[in-house]
């Protein structure tokens, strides 16, 4: 049995020269040791392998356990003593953690990886190649995951010169950057602080992340242990670390918006499911600068709601109801505009389709028709009317009287559809639709009463039961509804829109970018006979509305309690024509 012993003892050797390494970078004594239980991550939902498992760096007394199945790449076990040095150098250790949630204390360790190592690169300058050898790789610019975003904020604070091409990166770099001009390097707690903005912007992104399966993106690195105390785990140091790295207990992730109510926020929180998914669509999308349009660059889902909680739905709605009495709709005058008519007994003008037909007839020795004439006339114009609904989260937030404007434009849509059904308006046919997007690869469009389906109890208790979530991509909503009332019987077809405030989505930050998409979309509309106009309830709407639906197209309720029977009146207008 001699080959054990030898490979043994090349092992020791190396564990021994790591040792000496981490211990002169570090200037103290740091033992290396083979971490004895290090299984592997479980693989992530989605990912076909497991992320291998990362050192682990323990204070007292200075120890760096590393994987067994390490690379025996030279510069790779170079790259992770310097590393572990760098935390033994200059990071304190065990921080208290119950301040921090798992993404926050991701942030502040990617942070506090790159101060310490950016210190130790001006003591030893030679040790950054060996960072820069084993770094993370590039993730694929269109994740916006997690895991990616860290990727890209390593690379970031490591060549700090190069152009990532997104917000949230940028404005990490340049943060550290302007820390670390202010404050220096060695201010732990400044750069703490700005962990805290950072991880903030990304829970406002709906950034998700999944803790039993994250792992520091860059495999020379430990897991960032070494910097936090957790008070409530009673196991020692050593086995915590381990199980983190397991999945042995791996917990399901939590679903979407959990975490996002506050803790002081009272009554029933209805997490509900977004609906039934009919169709997906792909729609283009306009790019300002370039000036061209992106083709199938947005996705919007057409959704049929399927409301889980509608009883509850129906009472928590019952609040915003109350807060107005309820507005008679004004009976709208529908004008009959003139009209050419065709295939006439008499008239001004020849009707040439008809004549036409005439030879026809004659050609095959059959009766003609003898109604061949023009005349100026009035017929029936029926009038298809779609109300659009921006259903994004700031809807949520109440207003000084209680209600909040979702409310109270379930109240408005409410009373419109009840007059329709009660033949009070001059609108022969009424959908009411609502969306909220969730970056350009989920546009929510939810149909909530279609054309030519009766106003029932249960359309109701769908729009009742209605919840604003996440952003305001007009554009893709504008585009999708057109197509449908392009498909409805020639005449009036109206689009209105109401919504609270600009578009606007977590992966764009051009603020002009979606107003002018919106503006595109509402410009392609009107091409194909389509009028489009809006009712904001925003005091500051004026610019951008005007912008986007033109100068006579929109209507602005600066109370949100007007919001009902300034809807009415839009609704009357429009289907008269005017």
């Amino acid at each position: 049995m001699p080959a054990p012993a030898l490979a043994l003892s090349e092992d020791t050797r190396l564990l021994h020269r790591l040792s000496l390494l981490a211990s002169g970078l570090a200037r103290q004594p740091v033992a290396v040791q083979a971490l004895a239980r290090a299984p592997a991550n479980a693989p992530a939902p989605g990912q076909a392998h497991a992320l291998p498992p990362r050192a682990v760096l323990i204070s007292q007394p200075a120890r760096l356990l590393i994987p067994a199945n390490l690379s025996t790449q030279a510069h790779l076990h170079a790259a992770t003593m310097a590393h572990a040095a760098a935390h033994l150098r200059f990071s304190p250790a065990s921080q208290d953690s119950s301040a921090l949630k798992p993404m926050g204390q991701a942030v502040v360790a990617a942070l506090e990886d790159a101060r310490v190592e950016r210190l130790l690169c001006l003591q030893h300058p030679g040790v950054r190649r060996w960072f820069e050898a084993c770094i993370a790789p590039e993730p694929d610019p269109s994740d916006l995951g997690f895991a990616a975003f860290m990727a890209r904020l390593d690379r970031m604070l490591l060549w700090p010169e190069r152009m990532d091409g997104n917000h949230w990166i940028h404005k990490a770099r340049d943060l550290f950057e302007n820390t670390a001009t202010r404050h220096g390097l060695e201010d732990y707690a400044a750069f703490r602080a700005i962990a805290s903005i950072l991880a903030n912007d990304l829970g406002q992104m709906r950034v998700r992340m999944d803790p039993q399966h994250h792992a520091v993106p860059s495999i020379y690195r430990d897991d960032n242990s070494y910097l936090w105390q957790h008070p409530e785990s009673p196991q020692d140091e050593e086995d915590t670390l381990a199980l983190q790295q397991s999945a042995a207990r791996a917990a399901p992730p939590p679903p979407a918006g959990a975490g996002q109510q506050s803790d002081a926020q009272e009554g029933p929180s209805l997490d509900l499911d977004p609906g039934l998914e009919l169709s997906r669509h792909s729609y283009p999308e306009w790019d300002r600068r370039s000036e061209r349009l992106k083709t199938d660059w947005c996705t919007v889902i057409d959704t049929l709601p399927a409301w889980q909680a509608e009883a509850l739905a129906g009472k928590g709605s019952q609040a915003g109801r109350q807060t107005l009495p309820p507005l008679p709709l004004p009976p709208a005058r529908q004008l009959d505009r003139r009209q050419r008519l065709r295939r006439q007994w008499e008239g001004d003008e020849l009707d040439f389709n008809a004549a036409i037909e005439v030879q026809v007839d004659r050609r095959l020795s059959l009766r003609p028709e003898p109604r061949l004439f023009m005349r100026a006339g009035k017929g029936p114009r029926p009038t298809s009317l779609l109300v659009l609904m921006d259903a994004s989260e700031s809807v949520n937030t109440p207003g000084p009287q209680g209600a909040s404007l979702l409310e109270l434009e379930k109240q408005a849509a409410l009373m419109l559809a009840e007059s329709r059904a009660g033949h009070r308006t001059g609108v022969d046919r009424l959908a009411i639709h609502a969306f909220s997007s969730n970056t350009r690869a989920e546009v929510r469009y939810l149909r909530l009463l279609d054309f030519g389906q009766p106003f029932a109890a249960a359309a109701a208790i769908r729009l009742q039961a209605l919840q604003g979530r996440h952003s305001t991509r007009l554009g893709a909503a504008l585009r999708h509804a057109s197509s449908l009332l392009a498909a409805e019987p020639a005449g009036q077809r109206h689009l209105l829109v109401i919504t609270d405030g600009a578009p606007a989505d977590i992966d764009v930050h051009d603020d002009r970018y979606l107003i002018e998409d919106a503006r595109h979309a509402v410009q392609q509309a009107r091409a194909a006979g389509i009028r489009i106009s809006c009712l904001a309830v925003d005091s500051q709407a004026d610019d951008y509305v005007r912008h986007i639906f033109g100068g006579r197209n929109y209507g602005i309720a600066d109370d949100a309690r007007h919001l009902p029977r300034r809807l009415s009146q839009m609704g009357a207008r429009l289907a008269a024509g005017r």
